[in-house]
């Protein structure tokens, strides 16, 4: 009797262990960002103090705090693309596309922001305002506020944003397009931090 009283929490736990589900499903893939161009293996570079570049990983708001990828209809509606996720934030991804942007069009010393005590140089922050797919237009849309500290006395702000037309709303279309406008962004990011 004592027996069958042990295995019944244990055939009760195996039972409801196929009704429980402690996440969502997985998507059939994950995305991410492609520079256009990378960075060679090759020599190292260096810089005089003061001349790196730290870029910082742009502050989003709640939408794009989430590996989903944000579809907009309407004024004011928002959902999430099914069966598409980001393997990480959009925030995280576009830093650090913007870094080896920057690193292979401007030539300059580019650091993460981890590594800011090593030389505080110039400082590229900013906040990304839109990365995902307007479903009205067709378009992926990319838009970035870029603050660009070049010494403790100079602040800019710059907004940079790429329209690209997406032929689907799915997985492969929406990351083949936001790629492409991202990229277009970080080229005029590059561009302007010269």
């Amino acid at each position: 009797m004592k027996r069958s009283h042990l295995f019944l929490p244990l055939g009760l736990g195996i039972a409801l262990s196929g009704c429980i589900s402690f996440g969502g499903k997985t998507p059939p893939y994950f995305l991410r960002l492609t520079a256009a161009q990378e960075q060679p293996a090759g020599p190292s570079r260096s810089a005089a103090a003061g001349q790196v570049i730290t870029v910082v990983p742009p502050v989003a708001n709640q939408e794009l705090a989430t590996p989903r990828v944000p579809v907009h209809s309407g004024n004011n509606q928002v959902a999430y693309l099914k069966d598409a996720q980001w393997v990480e934030t959009p925030s995280a991804l576009f830093g650090r596309l913007i870094s080896e942007t920057i690193s292979v069009h401007g030539g300059r010393v580019v650091l993460d922001s981890r590594q800011f005590n090593l030389d505080p140089g110039l400082r590229l922050t900013g906040t990304l305002q839109s990365f995902g797919l307007d479903a009205d237009q067709m378009q992926a849309v990319v838009v970035y506020d870029a603050v660009l500290a070049r010494t403790s006395a100079t602040v800019e702000t710059r907004r940079f944003a790429a329209r690209v037309p997406v032929a689907a709303l799915d997985g492969p279309s929406a990351a083949a397009a936001l790629n492409q406008a991202a990229n277009q962004v970080a080229s005029d990011v590059a561009a302007w931090v010269g």
